[in-house]
């Protein structure tokens, strides 16, 4: 069964004569009702809002008089109240509407302002539990909701940002605003409170340790419309979720043309990448194409690390997405700013940095205020055909693992060293992934390929390119170590990576014939450990 909807006129422009302003945000809110008055239109309000305005000068009547019944308990029941509600869905060119109206003294409200409660703030902030549920709004989104279904007849404000807006309609319509306008108004109202709504919802999961709701609402806000998606015949927009976590929705653009999609992409996964190396320990520097690392190092300093990098595949590097776990400085800034680059992202940058950068206009450079914590815990959504993938981020981390020597050799300290560090990296390429290091640099890199033993094999070679790129005697995996993604199946992908120097091995383990391939590793010499965590990346 279905409602169905009576025919009612619809007015194109409403004048508004009664407005009900409620905001937990009091950003404009003076400004706002000043010019509200100048119009003579009536303002009536509740608790802070009210105090606000009266502090202004500005003449407020108190919900409480329109109702006839005061604020209860404690401030949670003050707008829940039929000549409220009424006020607001009451339909003007409804005659029946009209007549329970007047015979209730319910009068038109035809404009509201409000905001809610800062639940998501609340709930960042580290707030207990009984916190976090007194700062869900109730009459709020309620009043939302009411005056934006009624946007026939109501005009409802739910973010400070669109005010200077309304009061522009208002100037350019002779005081009236149009009906287009509202119904813009009433989409944002009802996707606010939709947002809203998830976060509470979220968060219940969340303290419930519900891993899998039934329901999975996620609320979003538009942080900037894009060019284009990945190709340019793709519509695209980047949208906050209001996480706490350091990286491209946290950071200030200080320099360069608007990010691309595919911009904020390989700029995400190389500061999660960097990361998961700690600053206090070591410099660290990735360098992204395409979501892929291309070369990634740790040393003394930002340019030491960056040198190393850069030397893994100097021919991707090109037009890539350079991370730095430290504040960038000016020597580390010239370095990068010798070959093209489309973004640098750092937890800061110094004043000599800025000087060099602000000579490379079209040049984006993101300073986020601090480094994600690669152990959190978080989720990934990704879309498919009619539904949504959710996982846990993937937040294990080597240091925190036991590894298993397998073989008959033991790697030495500096080979183990270089296989952490190895399978820190081989957690952020594309599977399958093949990554050879030597001293706390990628050497070659092997992603994303359908066979583990072609992701050896093209990262051999492109190694060996490197290699003979920088007039090398020989390929820059002699002597590496090597980590996998994932088990290898056969023994075709360990050798490969054996022949091209490496001589000791990182990967998980648990494949059916990992006897084989420890067998292979002892024939030959090599040390190999296993991890016992999978970091597959599709």
């Amino acid at each position: 069964m279905s409602i169905v909807a009576k025919a009612v006129e619809i007015p194109d422009r409403i004048v508004p004569k009664r407005a009900l302003l409620s905001v937990f945000d009091k950003t404009g809110l003076v400004a706002f009702a000043q010019a509200l008055r100048a119009r003579d239109c009536l303002l009536i309000s509740t608790g802070g809002t009210k105090r606000a305005l009266e502090e202004a000068g500005l003449p407020v009547t108190d919900v409480s008089e329109v109702t006839g019944f005061p604020e209860i308990l404690d401030g949670r029941v003050k707008t829940l109240h039929p000549m409220v509600h009424g006020g607001l869905l009451g339909q003007a060119t409804d005659a029946e509407h009209q007549r329970v109206m007047a015979e209730h003294g319910i009068h038109s409200i035809d404009l509201f302002v409000g905001n809610l409660y800062p639940f998501e703030k609340t709930i960042a902030s580290g707030a207990d539990y009984a916190q976090a549920v007194e700062n869900i709004d109730i009459g709020g989104p309620a009043m939302t909701r009411a005056a934006a279904k009624n946007h026939g007849f109501v005009a409802v404000v739910t973010d400070p940002d669109d005010y200077d807006a309304v009061l522009q309609s208002l100037e350019d319509n002779d005081g009236a605003l149009p009906y287009a306008l509202r119904k813009e108004l009433a989409a944002k109202a009802f996707a606010r409170t939709a947002a809203y709504d998830a976060a509470i919802a979220s968060w219940f999961a969340e303290t419930l340790s519900v891993d899998t709701p039934d329901i999975r609402a996620i609320g979003a806000r538009l942080s900037q419309s894009l060019r284009y998606g990945e190709n340019p015949h793709q519509s695209a927009a980047f949208y906050l979720t209001g996480a706490p976590r350091f990286g491209v929705a946290t950071a200030r653009q200080v320099q360069g043309k608007a990010l691309s999609y595919n911009n904020i992409n390989d700029t995400d996964a190389a500061f999660e990448l960097v990361s998961e190396f700690d600053p206090d320990r070591a410099a660290a520097v990735a360098i992204i194409k395409h979501a892929n690392p291309c070369g990634v190092a740790v040393g003394t300093s930002l340019s030491e690390a960056y040198r190393m990098a850069l030397r893994c595949d100097p021919v991707s590097a090109f037009g890539g997405i350079i991370a730095v776990n430290r504040t960038l400085d000016g020597e580390t800034a010239h370095a990068l700013s010798e070959i093209f680059t489309e973004v640098i992202i750092a937890p800061d940058a110094d004043e000599a940095a800025l000087a060099v950068l602000g000579a490379k206009k079209n040049l984006r450079l993101l300073v986020t205020g601090g480094l994600p914590d690669p152990g959190a815990s978080g989720e990934t959504v990704r879309s498919v055909a009619g539904g949504l993938l959710i996982q846990d981020r993937d937040n294990g981390r080597v240091d925190d693992l036991d590894l298993k020597i397998v073989t008959k050799r033991a790697p030495t300290e500096r080979e183990l060293a270089d296989l952490r560090f190895a399978f820190q990296v081989a957690k952020h390429v594309k599977s399958n992934a093949i990554v050879y290091v030597k001293d706390g640099a990628t050497v070659g890199i092997g992603a994303g390929q359908m066979s583990r033993v072609d992701s050896a094999r093209i990262a051999a070679r492109k190694a060996q390119d490197a290699a003979d790129a920088a007039g090398l005697g020989r390929t820059l995996t002699h002597n590496s170590v090597v980590a996998s993604d994932a088990f290898f199946p056969f023994a075709d992908g360990l050798l490969t990576a054996i022949e091209a120097g490496a001589t000791a091995v990182i990967q998980p383990g648990g494949s059916m014939r990992d006897d084989e391939v420890i067998e292979a590793a002892d024939a030959a010499g090599v040390a190999m450990v296993f991890t016992g965590m999978r970091h597959f990346r599709h």
